[in-house]
């Protein structure tokens, strides 16, 4: 059946007429334009504000955030994560080209895989599309690169995101996206979106909050400064 038979058997269903030309012109023109709602104050400010905020917000639903200077200091930085958590060195990365084309051979102790995660990895290590200032959550888009089984199984989930992705409101989340699908140069829409905003946790029983519940126990976030001036 196709997509119009389908609204027009709702349409049939709720008692409603066929949309007059205008009104179809009406809401073609809404949806084209994509405006965004109210944005919320605490999603607007300066850079190093937005910054500063999507750590607070991160920090405050539990997740830890730890900044380097380039890309280069992400293995270094993920080895002393897991040194320092007293964690297995047995790590999962996310099949895609920028992370897995970082330095992990530099680190001896790692021992490192990819693709997607199984039952019995512990950390797995991936990149993000998004980091939202407005509630510290991460934007994770599946795809070849990007198992979104990495994103659940493994106990511990470390994100490496650059600074020049994080963005202040959601609604600049879907623009990033339709701008990267309109440039094409092999980028695919996601089959799915999955906004990460903390470890898994839940409070059914006595109100009392318990991370790992149905995903990561632990989400840290290590923040590449890419946006620093000229040297």
């Amino acid at each position: 059946m196709s997509r119009d038979a389908i609204l027009g058997a709702i349409r049939q269903s709720l008692g409603r007429p066929e949309l007059s030309t205008d009104a179809k012109r009406g809401l073609n023109e809404h949806i084209t334009k994509h405006r965004a709602n109210v944005i919320p104050a605490r999603a607007k400010g300066a850079r190093a504000d937005l910054l500063q905020r999507f750590q607070e917000m991160a920090e405050a639903v539990s997740c830890t955030v730890e900044h380097v200077s380039d890309e280069a200091a992400v293995p270094g930085a993920v080895a002393e994560y897991l040194r320092a958590n007293n964690l297995p060195t047995q790590l999962t990365l996310a099949p895609d080209a920028w992370l897995s084309g970082l330095d992990w051979d530099s680190q001896s102790l790692l021992e490192s895989k990819s693709g997607p995660a199984g039952i019995d990895d512990v950390v797995s290590v991936t990149p993000a599309f998004a980091g939202v200032a407005e509630t510290g959550t991460l934007v994770a888009l599946s795809g070849a690169g990007h198992p979104t089984t990495l994103n659940f199984v493994p106990d511990y989930h470390v994100v490496a995101l650059k600074t020049s992705q994080v963005v202040g409101a959601y609604e600049e989340v879907w623009d990033r996206l339709r701008q990267a699908n309109e440039q094409g140069r092999g980028f695919a829409m996601p089959r799915t979106v999955n906004m990460i905003t903390g470890p898994s946790r839940t409070a059914d029983i006595a109100l009392t909050i318990e991370l790992g519940a149905h995903g990561p126990r632990s989400l840290h976030i290590v923040l590449i400064d890419d946006e620093k001036a000229p040297g």
